[in-house]
C-alpha cells in the first residue's frame, strides 16, 4: 500500500521508532480473577500508581477487584471485593486528582462512587460515598472530569449524558436530547471544556456541555455497522476508530473545524473486534488494543503528512478480554518505560511494559516532557460556573512520589429546596429567591454534617457501652 511507504519514510526519524513491548515474568501477574464475561465494550480495568481494579464475574450482582500494585501473584477467591452494585459493573474510572477515588457504572443504572483505604481493601465494601441516581437504563460510561476536581460524566444506554458534581450529589447538566442511539464512548478534551462522542447512529459529535449545544458533528464518519470510538487529542483534533462498508478495521484523524473529510483515513485489517484507542499526549502515540485480539499496535501523530505514522505492533499468543492503562506519572523512568498495559484474559491480569531502547542511565527528558500531576486545576464550582484550566503538570524527573490523599467528602444538598432552574430565563424575583434557597441549602447541609457526627458520637458511645459491659463479666468470672 503507497501510505504504508511514506508512513515508513516518515517514522524513520522518530525516536519511538525502536519502542518495544514485553510482558512481565509470571510472579509479576495477577492470577486466578475471573474477568467478567458481560456482552460490553468497555475496558474493564482501570490503573493508578497504587492500584489495579478489574471488573470481575459476580454472583447476584455486580463487583470488581482492587489490588495493591504490588499485590501480584495467585489472588485469593476470599479476596474482598468492591460489591454494592446489584447488576453487572460495566465501567471504571479512577480519579485523576485521588489515587483512592474510583467511580463505577452498572447495569443497575446506577454510578456509584467508592473510596478505597490507603493499604488496600481488607474487607470487602458494600457502601459506597456517593450513589448517583438519574439514568433511566443501564450505565455504561463514567469518566473524570481531566482537571476539575469531583466532576464525574456519566453516558448510559438511555441516550443521556449526566454530568455530575460527586462534592454534593447533583446532576449539574444532563445532555439527554442529543443522540438517538446508543452512545459507543465519551473523551473529555485536554482542558474539559469539550466533549466527544462516537455514537450508534454513524455519527461522532463534539458538543460544548456546559452550552448544552454541538459544536461540531460527523455523518457516517465510518460507514461500517459495527461500533467505533472517538477521542480527543492534546491539539484538539478528534482521533476515531471504527470500521468500512466491508468490514474493514479504520482509523481517522478530524479537525473539529471541517470535519467534511478527515486529515486521514487509514485502513487496517479485518479483524471484527472493536479497537479501544489509549493515547499518550505527552509522546503523541496512540495504542490500539482490540477487543479479542493479541496485539497493540501504536502509531504517532504528527502535523506531517501522512499524519499518522505506524510504528509497530506487540503481539503475545492470548486474546485480550481488556485492557489498563497506567498513567505517566505510574511509570519507571529510570527504566525509559513509555507506556505500562494491564491486560486481561480469561483468568489473569498481565502487565506488559513499553521501553524505548536508551544506553545512557540518565533521566532522559526528551521522552518525559512535564506530565499532568494529580493535583485538580479547578474547583467543580469554577467549572460549572464556565472557567477551564489546563491540567497542572509536574516534572518526573526524580520519578513520582504518591502524595496523602484527602478523603472524598459529599455534602449532600436538599433537593427539594433547589427547585430546578437550568436552561430557564428567570426574572429578579426568581434571582432572589434563589439566594435564599442557596442559604437555605447551605444549612441543610451543615445540618446534616452535624447530624452525622453526633450519629457517629453516639454509636462510639454505644460501642463502648457493650465493651464496658462485656469487661464486667470477665471480671465478675475472675472475681468468682
Amino acid at each position: 500500500m503507497p501510505w504504508k511507504d511514506t508512513m515508513r519514510r516518515v517514522v524513520r526519524q522518530s525516536k519511538f521508532r525502536h519502542v518495544f513491548g514485553q510482558a512481565v515474568k509470571n510472579d509479576q501477574c495477577y492470577d486466578d480473577i475471573r474477568v467478567s464475561r458481560v456482552t460490553w465494550d468497555s475496558s474493564f480495568c482501570a490503573v493508578n500508581p497504587r492500584f489495579v481494579a478489574i471488573i470481575i464475574e459476580a454472583s447476584g450482582g455486580g463487583a470488581f477487584l482492587v489490588l495493591p500494585l504490588h499485590k501480584t501473584g495467585r489472588i485469593d477467591k476470599s479476596y474482598p471485593t468492591v460489591c454494592g452494585h446489584t447488576g453487572p459493573v460495566l465501567d471504571i474510572d479512577w480519579c485523576p486528582h485521588n489515587d483512592q477515588v474510583i467511580a463505577s457504572g452498572s447495569e443497575d443504572c446506577t454510578v456509584m462512587v467508592w473510596q478505597i483505604p490507603e493499604n488496600g481493601l481488607t474487607l470487602s465494601l458494600t457502601e459506597p460515598v456517593v450513589i448517583l441516581e438519574g439514568h433511566s437504563k443501564r450505565v455504561g460510561i463514567v469518566a473524570w472530569h481531566p482537571t476539575a476536581r469531583n466532576v464525574l460524566l456519566s453516558a448510559g444506554c438511555d441516550n443521556a449524558i449526566i454530568i455530575w458534581n460527586v462534592g454534593t450529589g447533583e446532576a449539574l447538566i444532563n445532555l439527554d436530547d442529543m443522540h438517538v442511539d446508543m452512545i459507543y464512548n465519551v473523551s473529555w478534551n485536554r482542558d474539559g471544556s469539550l466533549i466527544c462522542t462516537a455514537s450508534k447512529d454513524k455519527k461522532v459529535r463534539v458538543i460544548d456541555p456546559r452550552k448544552q449545544e454541538i459544536v461540531a458533528e460527523k455523518e457516517k464518519a465510518h460507514e461500517g455497522a459495527r461500533p467505533m470510538r472517538a477521542i480527543f487529542l492534546a491539539d484538539g483534533n478528534v482521533f476515531t476508530t471504527g470500521f468500512s462498508r466491508m468490514s474493514e478495521r479504520q482509523l481517522a484523524l478530524w479537525n473539529p473545524k471541517n470535519m467534511q473529510e478527515p486529515i486521514a483515513l487509514h485502513e487496517m485489517d479485518t479483524s471484527n473486534g472493536v479497537l479501544l484507542p489509549f493515547y499518550d499526549p505527552d509522546t503523541s502515540i496512540i495504542y490500539l488494543c482490540g477487543k479479542g485480539d493479541s496485539s497493540i499496535r501504536y502509531f504517532e501523530i504528527t502535523d506531517e503528512s501522512p499524519y499518522v505514522h505506524y510504528l509497530n505492533t506487540f503481539s503475545s499468543k492470548e486474546p485480550q478480554r481488556g485492557m489498563g492503562y497506567m498513567p505517566k506519572r505510574g511509570l519507571d523512568v529510570n527504566k525509559c518505560e513509555i507506556a505500562r498495559f494491564f491486560k486481561l484474559h480469561e483468568r489473569k491480569c498481565e502487565p506488559i511494559i513499553m521501553t524505548v531502547p536508551r544506553k545512557s542511565d540518565l533521566f532522559q527528558d526528551d521522552l518525559y516532557p512535564d506530565t499532568a500531576g494529580p493535583e485538580a486545576a479547578l474547583e467543580a464550582e469554577e467549572w460549572f460556573e464556565g472557567k477551564n484550566a489546563d491540567p497542572i503538570l509536574i516534572s518526573l524527573k526524580h520519578g513520582y512520589i504518591p502524595g496523602k490523599n484527602r478523603d472524598l467528602k459529599v455534602v449532600k444538598k436538599n433537593i427539594l429546596d433547589s427547585k430546578p432552574t437550568a436552561n430557564k430565563k428567570c426574572d429578579l424575583t426568581n434571582v432572589s429567591k434563589k439566594t435564599t434557597d442557596t442559604t437555605s441549602v447551605q444549612n441543610e447541609a451543615k445540618l446534616d454534617e452535624i447530624l452525622k457526627e453526633i450519629k457517629s458520637i453516639k454509636d462510639t458511645i454505644c460501642n463502648q457501652d457493650e465493651r464496658i459491659s462485656k469487661l464486667e463479666q470477665q471480671m465478675a468470672k475472675i472475681a468468682a
